[in-house]
């Protein structure tokens, strides 16, 4: 049986034997050994000079969230995708801060995500502490998985990716913090390359997310002990209704406020602050508070004597330290104030017709002098009126000078709408929301907020 004849080629006999002294082609000649060295080199050199410069935009996120969006669109570079999810889930059973975190999905579609069996989604494997391999979950193409979970088949077609890689957050130092998955729309997995890449990053953010969480974990601490120091509950005193708002700094802070009810149908109104920042000026603040509610249910219609017992008190205990305080006494039935203050911003009082401070007497905080006392003020306020007390963390948390924060502290006053003059809190929001647009969580103020608000029937 005769050989097949294969056909020609361009007038080519492919039955002629090619001769084997033919010259290689020049694709194939083999680089020379340096370049090919540096080609190495530039390829190291470039991936290290990517990692440098993701990880110096990392060390440079001062709060929790923003170095977890950070590390999420920075690993989504690394591997090629453009859709990820982080969870932030300590295993060291430890109370939070526990928290999920999307690239490119909108909360329903996180919302739908958190819908699949945890067991059946990569991320839930490593969370669950189930065994992985070292350098991630790859998940190439889910809907090619026969063993897929129905549910997980049909979130990824519904949100449209077709393979994900997952990534654990750990190292034997801090333990595992959390899982990140990064999701393809088409069936892909990242290379080699990618994989030692982000596993490299994510160590190294894995030791920064730990610094972030212990700090988180120590401010919700401190305003967990600021809160339990200050009233759980206002007083219900007839003529009168009360609200607060409080905000410690990241440090804890040394400013309080306090309402409590006295014989006669009478309230006693407190706000102050401690100097400095931290335990010490918390444990102080809590001492000086007690102090101050048993001299006013003592001798509270005279707060001229109430501010003195206190100032004599913290000179002869903690002699060290300075706080201001004020303090008034409230007839509601008589809508009558007096009260007295020391070194305390003045109080404010809103209302249809007026929007002005309180003229209290100039004097030196408790603790400066060797003997502290000042006048009192007596005002009465017209029915339907607002008194607001508040610290001066108020002022400085705008970052204006005292005068200008004066004068938008007034403003935002006057401009409390009609409909909300009746209801303390609203007054009481308008007011922060005004003087501080920014909102009482703005990174890098460290002062505390108070205001304690007493609409007059």
């Amino acid at each position: 049986m005769s050989a097949p004849h294969l056909p020609k080629v361009a007038g080519i006999d492919p039955t002629v034997p090619v001769s084997t002294h033919t010259a290689t082609p020049l694709h194939q000649v083999p680089a020379a050994p340096g370049a090919f060295i540096q080609d190495r080199l530039a390829g190291w050199v470039s991936d290290l000079t990517t990692l440098h410069e993701l990880t110096e935009r990392l060390a440079g996120t001062s709060t929790l969230d923003a170095a977890l969006d950070e590390l999420l669109s920075a690993g989504a570079a690394l591997v090629g995708a453009r859709r990820g999810l982080l969870l932030l889930e300590p295993a060291d059973g430890r109370d939070g801060p526990s928290t999920t975190v999307g690239l490119g999905l909108a909360r329903a579609e996180l919302g739908h995500i958190e819908t699949v069996p945890r067991g059946a989604t990569s991320y839930g494997r490593i969370l669950d502490g189930l065994p992985t391999a070292g350098d991630g979950v790859t998940s190439p193409d889910l809907f090619g998985d026969e063993d897929l979970d129905p549910r997980h088949r049909e979130v990824a077609a519904r949100l449209g990716y077709a393979a994900s890689y997952a990534l654990p957050l750990a190292s034997e130092a801090v333990g595992r913090l959390g899982a990140a998955v990064w999701f393809y729309d088409e069936p892909a997995e990242p290379s080699e390359k990618q994989r030692h890449l982000v596993g490299l990053y994510a160590r190294y953010a894995t030791e920064h997310l730990a610094r972030l969480t212990e700090l988180e974990r120590a401010r919700a601490d401190v305003a967990t002990v600021a809160e339990e120091l200050l009233p759980s509950r206002l007083p219900r005193i007839p003529g009168v209704r009360l609200a607060a708002r409080h905000r410690t700094g990241p440090g804890g802070g040394g400013d309080w406020y306090d309402a409590l009810p006295l014989p006669d149908q009478a309230l006693g109104l407190a706000v102050g602050s401690v100097g400095g920042s931290g335990p010490s000026a918390m444990a102080a603040m809590g001492r000086l508070r007690a102090s101050l509610r048993a001299y006013a249910v003592m001798e509270g219609e005279d707060p001229v004597a109430v501010l003195s017992d206190l100032e004599l008190l913290l000179r002869l205990t903690e002699p060290a330290r300075t706080a201001t305080a004020l303090f008034a006494y409230c007839e509601p039935a008589l809508r009558k104030v007096v009260l007295a203050s020391a070194g305390h911003t003045p109080p404010l009082v809103i209302g249809d017709r007026r929007a002005e401070f309180v003229e209290t007497t100039l004097s030196a905080p408790l603790g400066m002098l060797a003997c502290w006392e000042a006048p009192s003020v007596e005002f009465s306020p017209a029915p339907g009126e607002t008194v607001i007390l508040y610290t001066d963390g108020l002022l400085r948390r705008t970052g204006d000078p005292m005068d200008r924060a004066f004068a938008r502290l007034h403003a935002a006053a006057a401009a409390v709408p009609r409909a909300a003059r009746e209801d303390p809190a609203a007054v009481a929001d308008h007011v922060l929301r005004t003087v501080l647009p920014d909102g009482l969580d703005r990174p890098g103020s460290s002062e505390d907020v108070v205001i304690l608000a007493a609409h007059f029937g």
